[in-house]
């Protein structure tokens, strides 16, 4: 999968994982969001530390016809927007993305390197489109952190009142309560041990696939199971 041609984009989201999430930060001090969605778009990995970061990934395979319309949509939600492409697609990625957008490069040797690094501009975002690409207890959860309390309504009318409370936060500060608040609703600490006991290859799927905890032990079990013995099972 690693072969320059056939990359998968599980290769690039594998290499972000084990370089920023792993590498710069810890599964103690920081959050990684596998495919978060934000209005009609799906973005490839967001990871959540001081501020809140976000990668799509264009991989040989891809075509470069929606970056516009992602990028726009990305930048309502994270303060960071970076890009991270093959070779072949950098020199386009450069001439489309806006200045603000950060560019890294997969090159053939698996290594990341920073051809542009991407501007942090929480005041960019939009409480809006944060509301709507976060899960409605968070929302409340991010109110709170405010002091904002919420009215006592029917299920029928919380989101409008949420959503209505929600707009009145500036742009920083609802950048600001997704980073404290997603940190710890979406934590993967709880994942650390198993990510241990896995392969490196395996990483990135224990961390973004999700998985009973009382299976993470068949997991580990069935990936240290001799080939000869797993090519058995019927």
């Amino acid at each position: 999968m690693r072969r320059e041609g056939y990359r998968h984009e599980y290769v690039y989201k594998s290499a972000l994982a084990h370089k920023i999430l792993l590498g710069k930060h810890s599964l103690q001090t920081a959050s990684m969001i596998n495919e978060f969605r934000v209005g009609d778009c799906k973005a490839d990995i967001a990871i959540l530390n001081g501020t809140a970061t976000v990668y799509e990934v264009k991989s040989e395979r891809d075509s470069l016809a929606r970056l516009d319309r992602q990028i726009a949509a990305y930048a309502t939600v994270f303060a960071k927007v970076y890009v991270i492409a093959a070779e072949i697609h950098i020199g386009a990625v450069v001439d489309t993305v806006p200045e603000f957008v950060g560019v890294l490069c997969l090159n053939r040797r698996h290594q990341i390197s920073t051809l542009r690094d991407a501007v942090d501009q929480p005041e960019r975002t939009s409480p809006g489109a944060i509301f709507d690409s976060i899960r409605t207890e968070e929302a409340r959860m991010i109110l709170s952190s405010f002091g904002v309390s919420v009215p006592r309504v029917p299920n029928t009318e919380l989101y409008a009142v949420l959503r209505h409370a929600f707009l009145k936060l500036d742009p920083t500060q609802a950048q600001e309560g997704m980073v404290r608040v997603l940190k710890r609703t979406r934590n993967l600490l709880p994942l650390s041990a198993l990510v241990d006991k896995l392969p490196r290859s395996l990483q990135m799927a224990a961390l973004s696939i999700p998985l009973r905890k009382a299976d993470h032990h068949r997991l580990v079990a069935a990936v240290n199971t001799h080939l000869e013995t797993a090519m058995a099972w019927g």
